[in-house]
């Protein structure tokens, strides 16, 4: 087996597999896998995050979030797999803003841009998982809603096209969505760009 070259994010919209492919692909990589804890940041803030939430608020989380994520990332060994990005989290963030959302613009920046230099910093290699994998509830995962997953699913496409990007990204397809199937298309993808 390749050696991967640098730090691989999977991003994409939440119950898409992420986590499960992560693990999968950690073990067949030989990889150390990075958990990150959104849903425990949710927790010690009180805060649920399948309800709707204010601007102010879901920035004030995602910062939290993106805090908690970058202390665990910083400690990791390399290169490691981790199954959230900072590009989800500016995914989850402009998901929220909708036609009359009252927006700090200068704030939604500045947090962009910190969350694209967290991405250049931690993450040489990202791979956009789509959706497709059947939808099942779990207590305190975020919202079960089709039409908002594959809403932060094409927002994370557009993101990893943005020029402030630096890292290598491979879009998954969507019809592939079996375990084995998912992790040799990255598996294959990144040990390719490696020795082509």
């Amino acid at each position: 087996m390749y050696k991967l070259n640098g730090n691989l994010g999977l991003c994409g919209a939440h119950r898409t597999g992420k986590t499960t492919l992560a693990i999968a692909l950690a073990d067949r990589l030989h990889i150390p896998f990075v958990r990150t804890t959104t849903s425990q940041v949710f927790a010690r803030l009180g805060l649920d995050p399948a309800e709707p939430m204010d601007f102010n608020t879901r920035l004030f989380v995602q910062n939290h979030v993106l805090d908690a994520a970058e202390q665990v990332w910083q400690d990791a060994a390399t290169p490691f797999i981790s199954d959230r990005t900072p590009i989800d989290m500016i995914a989850y963030t402009l998901g929220d803003i909708q036609g009359k959302t009252e927006v700090d613009f200068d704030l939604l920046n500045q947090y962009i841009d910190c969350c694209f230099a967290s991405t250049n910093q931690f993450f040489q290699n990202l791979a956009i998982i789509q959706p497709g994998i059947p939808l099942i509830y779990e207590e305190g995962k975020a919202a079960l809603n089709a039409a908002y997953i594959e809403h932060i699913n094409t927002l994370v496409i557009g993101l990893c096209r943005d020029s402030r990007l630096q890292a290598e990204v491979f879009c998954n397809a969507r019809e592939a969505i079996g375990l084995e199937a998912r992790i040799l298309n990255i598996s294959d993808e990144f040990k390719s760009r490696k020795t082509g």
